[in-house]
């Protein structure tokens, strides 16, 4: 764990849960798997406090446990499931443009809350989708449930591991933490609930107007609740599927990049066959025939099976490997490379240029050449090809290996060969993409901070103006609320708006780089 990494934990724990659970979060990071006790004496926080923050960790699998042999319960932090936090915007707007506002909700709510039951993320996405409509409109529980349902038969959710009821029913004395279990058959199996009923809107303070508390209120009420129909039984986000998702759309786009567009649509429809038969960790797809391919192509994509078995080819003779034959049967067996290069060559080499890329894959390519070597296969002057080489080995993009001939390393006797070792330079870069990022959070908390103030009294102005609208005031007055904020502070907020989209949108670039590079750590 580079210290980089702890630095960019720290700061979205803070930025999403506060400085208590930040603190419990980086102090396990940091020490590895602790007990109770010995976290809460090494941070100086009270037990009641630790036990809270572990709760909130352990909720968003942020932090995970283990009962040993004595029964001492110690907990340790995920870091590299604390880094996932960045992609959740990725998260939400994938589902969104797969399946419509109503999957981009239940996985909001799902990455919000942790983990939830399937019955009260239908209520949540609901009313919050009745929200939005127009008066009158209301979103019924069933449309909502069957794009949950599509989610799951897509393993992008999936169901938490759960206490046995074995556990539950054992006389004896209870273990001092639960042990978690779940069926692999079960992950994806969607209870079977007959939730009827739509959204409700939110009722304004003045419909609320009781002699009692909200928060007493619903007390009078809770035994004659009915009881939860999938009690027990939690959903999550599957994150690898998500992964496998993104990936599978960075190959196409190489593909298409490389070759053409009916390249990139074979192998989309490769990738889509063998989604969910693949794991995400599996470096290759599982093996498909030229037939089960062209039988799966989508329909309207008027291609013969002649051509099919030369686009194939092609593909499998490039040098860059995308696809790979595995066997005859069936027209020819194929399968997709999951860690091609050429993914990596984009998104680092970009700084340097296309001449220093043109090396840099022929040096990949060749495994150990030569400076002159270089000069020819590149075609590159030597002066330039010296000084490109030089600038990448300053970088640590490439090694230099010493092969002497005689006992003595005398340099006139001596082969030096460059080299590329490709996880050095993911690692380096990766370690580089999460320093990037720590500095483009901190800045963005920078320009809020400065501006407090001022973001404060604009959405004060908002919310006097809103509340106005709704009472049905004239423009006359809504116009001379809008003008307690001045023209010189309105320019302010339009600037620190712009840049703090700027911040964003370059966080989640990085993040793009970061999940590539993670593919060779």
């Amino acid at each position: 764990m580079t210290q980089a990494e702890i630095k960019l934990c720290s700061l979205l724990l803070q930025e999403h849960f506060g400085e208590i659970v930040e603190k419990i979060g980086v102090h396990l990071i940091r020490t590895g798997s602790q007990p109770l006790r010995v976290i809460a004496h090494d941070t100086g926080t009270s037990l009641d406090q630790v036990k809270k923050a572990l709760c909130v960790l352990i909720q968003h699998n942020l932090v995970s446990y283990q009962v040993h042999k004595r029964g001492v319960v110690e907990y340790e932090a995920q870091c590299s499931r604390v880094l996932r936090m960045l992609r959740y915007p990725r998260y939400i707007y994938t589902t969104k443009t797969l399946y419509s506002d109503t999957g981009e909700l239940i996985v909001e709510e799902l990455l919000l809350n942790g983990k939830l039951t399937m019955s009260a993320v239908v209520k949540k996405v609901a009313d919050r989708l009745t929200e939005t409509m127009e008066d009158g409109k209301t979103m019924d529980y069933a449309e909502v449930s069957n794009t949950f349902v599509r989610l799951a038969d897509t393993h992008f959710v999936q169901r938490c591991p759960s206490v046995p009821t074995t556990e539950n029913s054992d006389p004896g004395p209870p273990p001092p933490a639960p042990t978690l279990v779940i069926n692999e058959k079960d992950m994806y199996l969607v209870p079977k609930l007959s939730l009827i009923g739509k959204g409700k809107r939110r009722r304004s303070s003045d419909e609320d107007a009781a002699g009692e508390p909200k928060a007493k209120r619903p007390k009078h009420t809770t035994d004659n609740k009915e009881p939860i129909p999938d009690d027990g039984i939690y959903w999550q986000a599957n994150l690898d599927r998500f992964h496998q998702h993104f990936r599978d759309q960075a190959i196409v786009s190489a593909v298409a990049n490389r070759m053409d567009q009916t390249s990139s649509e074979i192998v989309r429809t490769m990738l889509r066959m063998s989604e969910i038969t693949t794991s995400s960790s599996a470096p290759f797809t599982q093996p498909l025939s030229s037939n089960e391919i062209f039988r799966s192509l989508p329909v309207g994509y008027n291609i013969s099976k002649q051509v099919l078995d030369q686009y194939l080819t092609l593909l499998a003779d490039d040098p860059l490997e995308f696809v790979g034959k595995s066997g005859d049967s069936g027209g020819g067996m194929y399968v997709i490379s999951i860690l091609t290069t050429c993914h990596l060559l984009s998104s680092f080499l970009s700084r340097f240029g296309s001449r220093c890329a043109r090396i840099f894959r022929l040096v990949l390519q060749k495994k150990h050449l030569e400076q002159k070597q270089v000069e020819d296969f590149a075609m590159i002057p030597a002066k330039e090809a010296k000084d490109m080489l030089y600038k990448m080995l300053s970088e640590n993009f490439m090694s230099l290996q010493e092969i002497p001939k005689t006992p003595d390393h005398a340099p006139s006797r001596t082969f030096y060969l460059y080299t590329v070792n490709i996880l050095s330079a993911a690692r380096m870069l990766l370690h580089r993409c999460y320093k990037s990022i720590a500095n483009l959070i901190e800045r963005r908390q920078f320009e809020t901070k400065e501006n407090k103030r001022l973001l404060e009294k604009s959405q004060r102005v908002e919310a006097i103006i809103a509340s106005m609208q709704a009472t049905g005031a004239e423009e006359a007055q809504l116009q001379e609320i809008e003008e307690m904020i001045t023209a010189p502070e309105r320019q302010q907020l339009e600037t620190l708006k712009r840049n703090v989209n700027k911040l964003d949108a370059s966080e989640i670039q990085v993040d793009e780089t970061i999940f590539l590079l993670e593919s060779y750590h």
